[in-house]
């Protein structure tokens, strides 16, 4: 069990190792040994498990795999934590399996220093995830750029980046306090993987095989009228789910769209290695250029509560439109539409909104989205599973 003891030996801990981690960068430079990488073609050094590459250095590999235990086990302990909130909820005379705003348990909650050396061990933990892995694709940038670009225009994949597109504001911010966020590194796809590789650990499970990805594309129902020629992934990231979703529908002509040009030339690069032919562009969720009902199925992957409510809105509109008569349109991401809830939960939601920088985590939450979807004009088929277990089942078909 986690308990108090534990809790502030981890912050003196990690506390140590952030400082280390992040010393200056010119000792830095004084010690590091860059991996030996060829300037062309494939940079893997240290070889593959299966079908992720392995980080080409012992040391950071090493810190990778510290972040991901200690994310593990912190997760483990949130049960410790979530007990203290109870606790503090019945100090105050209030119901612990009560309902409540956000508003109403933040100022019991936030300033308690058991829950407070959890979130700072965990917001540490995040720090070092990002900085270990962005250190190294920078201090390696020269192999790793021309390895991009020797992808960039080879098959069997396709890749449309669009460096002109005028980027909104809310492509911007530095999600999950990712340095650069999805549009400001050019190594943002490869940070992204690595790092969310070890966010499943702690929340989901291991998803270095992208078997979560696969597992959720092979949940999917298909059309009605068993046609899947075209398939579209909104907002796909560094594309794990796109590629899964060609692996299951071979001769379906797949696109994966995310506004972050970074992102796109990753996936489109490790669709490659994998030896998959999936079309990647660099295109907004609100604006995508198809042709009016050119898709069979539109799925979209835990993105919605990473957008505003208006664009949110705008992509379920796009997504209609962009859906064929008898396909549907799948977005898979949190359930929404209430603002009340246990204290711990609101608690976590208000700290992941204001420290791990999910900015519209809060309007996504309160935003009734399956009525959205039935807005835009599509039917819910409540009689469908999640495709990721544990999150919503949007199962939206339009029928006119």
């Amino acid at each position: 069990m986690l308990d108090r003891r534990s809790l502030f030996a981890a912050t003196a801990a990690v506390g140590s190792f952030v400082g280390a981690t992040f010393g200056s960068r010119k000792a830095k430079a004084a010690t590091n040994t860059s991996v030996n990488m060829t300037p062309k073609g494939d940079v893997e050094p240290r070889g593959s498990k299966g079908r992720l590459e392995r980080l080409p250095t012992l040391d950071s590999e090493s810190i990778h795999d510290f972040v991901t235990g200690f994310r593990s086990w912190h997760s483990k302990g949130s049960r410790v934590v979530s007990q203290r909130v109870d606790k503090i909820m019945e100090e105050n005379g209030l119901d612990p399996k009560g309902r409540y705003t956000r508003e109403e348990v933040l100022p019991l909650i936030e300033n308690d220093h058991i829950v407070g050396t959890s979130g700072r061990t965990w917001i540490s933990n995040q720090q070092i995830t990002w900085k270990n892995l962005q250190d190294h694709f920078h201090d390696n940038a020269d192999a790793y750029i021309a390895e991009m670009e020797a992808a960039d225009k080879a098959g069997p994949g396709t890749l449309e980046l669009n460096p002109g597109l005028e980027l909104p504001k809310y492509t911007k911010h530095e999600i999950h306090i990712q340095p650069g966020g999805y549009v400001g590194d050019e190594f943002a796809g490869h940070i992204y993987h690595y790092g969310t590789n070890s966010f499943y650990v702690g929340a989901i499970g291991d998803n270095e095989q992208d078997q979560i990805h696969i597992g959720t594309a092979n949940r999917l129902p298909t059309p009605k009228d068993g046609k899947v020629m075209r398939i579209l992934d909104m907002g796909c990231g560094t594309g794990q789910l796109t590629v899964a979703l060609k692996e299951r529908f071979p001769d379906a002509e797949v696109w994966g769209i995310d506004a972050g040009g970074p992102m796109v030339r990753y996936a489109h690069m490790r669709a490659n290695d994998l030896g998959v032919d999936v079309n990647f562009a660099q295109r907004l969720v609100e604006d995508t250029k198809f042709e009016d009902g050119y898709f069979d199925i539109v799925v979209s992957y835990i993105i919605n509560h990473e957008l505003p409510q208006d664009i949110s809105r705008k992509m379920i509109a796009e997504a209609h439109r962009l859906t064929r008569k008898g396909g549907y349109f799948y977005p898979i991401d949190f359930r929404s539409g209430g603002d009340t809830g246990r204290a711990y939960g609101q608690y976590r939601r208000w700290w992941d909104h204001r420290w791990n920088t999910e900015v519209w985590s809060h309007e996504y939450h309160t935003l009734d989205f399956d009525g959205e979807i039935e807005k835009a004009g599509f039917i819910i088929n409540k009689e469908t599973k999640p495709a990721l277990p544990g999150f919503g089942a949007r199962h939206a078909e339009k029928l006119a």
